[in-house]
């Protein structure tokens, strides 16, 4: 009798069960506000591991990125500067300014030294050759041999040294293959798609047959895939190589070839990544067409999520053409797009961990935000290994910092090579984050902050 009174009765069981979610979402909830606190990205002591030299000069140049005519005709500016100043003196100007801003250095020795001042502060490089083309540029096979190069010393430099675990790389397969070769493949494959098998058999010396190109078309086809091919092999295993997307006339192209890499070399670990645009319209499509061909062909897939940058020429080049505009009508969908593709990612992930891979390249502190709370919604550490995270070396490092400090994997895009070689390079991708570079008053306003606080201490202690 005594022992049916003590026996909880199934009502009474249920609220206690009840109470207990309700304390555990309690806690899930303060966490949710610990963590968004904490990665507010308010705090100016984000700058204090920044000397004063590199306080002022990032101000000044924040300043200057502020005015939009200044930027949208960096270009001219340039080119009239140098033939005013001489190759010498306006090489001089420039490295202790905007060079040291966005550029690690001309030499292994330069970019070591900057690198392992990066490692320091917890973040981690992912070293960029500034190389690339566009229509009406395309150069010889010798330029292209060149330029593999350039890339195999920069999987050499990536794996050598020991600035941080999992060293990452950028490549933009228009370095390495004729643009127009990429439009005309693009064309081709939109009516008659090749089988990955085909190129994965090119990439190996095979002596393919490509429908809808003609002898020397596949002479160079042949020529790029076995570039690919051979930075693929030195990488695998050392270095991961994110390939980079570029515009959508010749973005098919670059995938299909992407995707036979991943086919070829992503057998046991996602080292071969693809980028997606999610200002483009169709880019969830694409995320989610490759999560099944990964799936079907048997390989990981690893997914840099950038917004896009090339959002002015791809909308002037549809009104020209005549078609429907590719991008996102606003800036409320590209971000509803982005973080759609980061939920499906993330859901990928949280199933097979080891299979699938992300880097959230965004300079959107929402968009952060959304990815560490999910992350710790889904149980997964912030430096797990399938999600990192990733800006631009020289611009939002209140954001990249402060994710370092509460132990995320962060990496910063660097660009490296002398400042004729960098100049194109930093050109192209201050026209296309033209509006990135306009909007960052926050930051400047964190690093005014920093410095007011410097010479305030100066004041007191003097």
């Amino acid at each position: 009798m005594m022992m049916s009174r003590l026996r909880p009765s199934l009502p009474h069981l249920l609220s206690l069960r009840l109470l207990g979610t309700g304390a555990s979402r309690t806690v899930a909830a303060k966490k949710s506000d610990l963590l968004s606190a904490t990665l507010a990205f308010e705090e100016p002591s984000a700058f204090r591991v920044k000397s004063l030299g590199e306080l002022l000069r990032a101000l000044g140049i924040f300043h200057l990125c502020s005015f939009p005519v200044l930027v949208n005709n960096s270009g001219k500016l340039i080119s009239v500067s140098r033939s005013l100043l001489g190759r010498r003196v306006f090489s001089l100007l420039l490295r202790p300014t905007v060079y040291a801003q966005f550029v690690a250095g001309e030499n292994e020795r330069e970019i070591s030294q900057s690198m392992e001042k990066m490692s320091l502060l917890g973040l981690r490089p992912m070293l960029a050759v500034p190389i690339e083309e566009d229509l009406g540029e395309s150069t010889s096979e010798n330029r292209y041999d060149d330029n593999m190069e350039a890339m195999l010393e920069c999987v050499r430099i990536s794996h050598s040294n020991a600035w941080s675990k999992d060293p990452m790389m950028q490549l933009k397969i228009t370095a390495l293959l004729s643009p127009e070769l990429c439009v005309k493949l693009t064309t081709i494959i939109t009516q008659h798609p090749y089988d990955l098998n085909l190129l994965v058999r090119a990439m190996d010396g095979d002596p393919i047959e490509f429908p809808g190109l003609n002898e020397s078309e596949i002479a160079h086809f042949l020529c790029g895939l076995q570039r690919l091919n051979t930075i693929a092999e030195a990488s695998v295993n050392k270095v991961r190589v994110l390939v980079d997307a570029e515009y959508t006339y010749m973005n098919p192209a670059l995938s299909l070839v992407t995707m036979a890499m991943m086919k070829k070399f992503n057998k046991n670990g996602a080292w071969i990544w693809n980028t997606y645009q999610c200002y483009l319209k169709e880019s969830r499509s694409l995320l989610l067409e490759a999560l099944r061909l990964s799936k079907d062909e048997g390989f990981c897939l690893g997914v840099k999520l950038v917004r896009g940058a090339y959002m002015d020429k791809e909308r002037k080049l549809a009104e020209k053409e005549g078609r429907l505009d590719p991008v996102h009508q606003s800036w409320e969908d590209t971000n509803d797009s982005y973080n759609g593709s980061l939920d499906v990612m993330l859901e990928a992930i949280l199933q097979k961990p080891e299979r699938y891979r992300i880097i959230v390249a965004t300079h959107n502190e929402e968009s952060v935000r959304r990815a560490a709370k999910r992350m710790e919604e889904l149980g997964m550490d912030n430096d797990g290994g399938s999600v990192c995270f990733g800006q631009l070396l020289g611009m939002c490092d209140h954001v990249s910092l402060t994710l370092a400090k509460e132990g995320y994997a962060v990496y910063k895009s660097v660009p490296y090579g002398s400042v004729d070689d960098t100049l194109p390079y930093l050109v192209r991708r201050a026209q296309e984050n033209r509006i990135v570079l306009q909007g960052i008053r926050k930051e400047r306003d964190l690093l005014r902050q920093e410095l007011y606080r410097r010479l305030s201490l100066r004041g007191v202690s003097q």
